[in-house]
């Protein structure tokens, strides 16, 4: 790769034009030479389409299966040791373990990693995960290694885990709250017409809160209050924490939820619904919360990390426990029932967008980071 060359290290193609296109571009537009790295996917064309150059790798997003992950890693150090590119930035776990240990072999000069919270195996408290998870903890620490390193993390739990763990040092770490939204494309519309829709968008994961959810539709329906509840997003059939069709297929026979399943089309969706809803149990920094409040949409989430960076109680949304289906149902029936509320905390959150979440606050800022590995 030729001189200010930037190879941005992905996960899934979709996932890139969701949350990484407008640094890309933003970096592209600075000087830097820009190329792209992910499996193969439908959005490859799109990522092509935008004017980038595509390398695919092969990934196993889900699971840690030996032969696999070997397969990963060594052609990560394949194309580190073709391309050689001057900065590699890395985005989710498993291009940040292993493309961070590539690029250490390989010589690249200078390493971003942006970890956009823990995933799976930090979250769940399930046999699987603790077992791996100390041998996780060794890979980060192996992975940071680098000497011309810097650490992206999207909420303040995890830069202080990072360093209450000694893992990484306070100077090599910076805090960017998650990828941005445009909050001229995510624009509020007032109200909707008809039945009041509260809407969960996310993947349908165990770990998102799913089931507190339906739990909190059910206790919500007993008491017969007048709304739709919608769940937006698709299942991953090989995540382990994802739920099944046949199960989001009885909620739906049951009456208590309609499944719009996997959206493109944001903007169209946050503008049928009047309340947004996320009882996850940890995250980076959510961004479909940021674009919920970007359309002046109220929300309740979890007082966790990640989704508090967001939601400021009684500012521009609800917190409650994790966990916790009848403190949910009750935070929702409060916002169901008060319109007001709902407006107040609907427009204080389309200001805190403009203000601090913003794609041009995160561009910038990531920018930065590349520019302070170059001095």
């Amino acid at each position: 790769m030729p001189r200010n060359s930037l190879l941005i290290t992905v996960n899934c193609p979709d996932f890139f034009l969701s949350h990484r296109l407008p640094i890309a571009l933003g970096a592209r537009s600075a000087g830097y030479n820009v190329e792209i790295a992910t499996p193969p996917g439908p959005g490859v064309a799109t990522i092509r389409e935008h004017g980038f150059t595509h390398h695919p790798y092969p990934l196993q997003r889900w699971g840690l299966h030996p032969l696999g992950e070997l397969n990963t890693f060594r052609s990560l150090v394949n194309l580190y040791s073709k391309l050689k590119p001057e900065l590699v930035h890395h985005v989710t776990i498993k291009p940040v373990l292993y493309g961070s240990i590539a690029a250490r072999l390989t010589g690249v000069p200078r390493v971003v990693d942006a970890v956009s919270g823990m995933g799976y195996v930090f979250s769940s408290s399930d046999t699987r995960a603790r077992l791996i998870r100390p041998w996780v903890r060794f890979l980060y620490r192996t992975a940071f290694g680098h000497r011309r390193l810097r650490v992206i993390v999207q909420n303040e739990d995890d830069r202080q885990g990072f360093i209450d763990n000694r893992v990484l040092t306070q100077n090599r770490l910076v805090l960017i709250k998650g990828s941005g939204v445009d909050p001229h494309e995510f624009i509020p519309v007032g109200t909707t017409q008809g039945t009041l829709r509260v809407g969960l968008p996310s993947r349908m994961l165990v770990d998102k809160g799913v089931g507190e959810f339906i739990e909190a539709v059910r206790l919500l329906k007993q008491k017969n209050i007048a709304a739709q509840f919608v769940l937006i997003g698709d299942i991953e059939t090989q995540n382990p924490s994802s739920f099944s069709k046949g199960t989001i297929t009885q909620w739906v026979d049951a009456g208590l939820v309609e499944w719009w399943g996997h959206r493109s089309d944001m903007v169209e969706v946050f503008h049928k619904l009047d309340i947004v809803c996320l009882p996850s149990y940890r995250e980076g920094l959510p961004k479909v919360l940021i674009e919920a409040a970007s359309c002046g949409l109220p929300i309740v989430t979890t007082d966790v990390p990640g989704c508090r960076e967001i939601v400021r109680e009684d500012d521009n949304g609800l917190l409650v426990p994790p966990k916790n289906a009848p403190v949910l149902a009750d935070k929702l029936e409060m916002l169901i029932r008060d319109p007001e509320l709902r407006q107040r905390l609907g427009q204080r959150g389309r200001e805190r967008v403009v203000n601090e979440f913003s794609t041009d606050h995160v561009v910038q800022q990531t920018l930065n980071v590349y520019r302070s590995l170059f001095q």
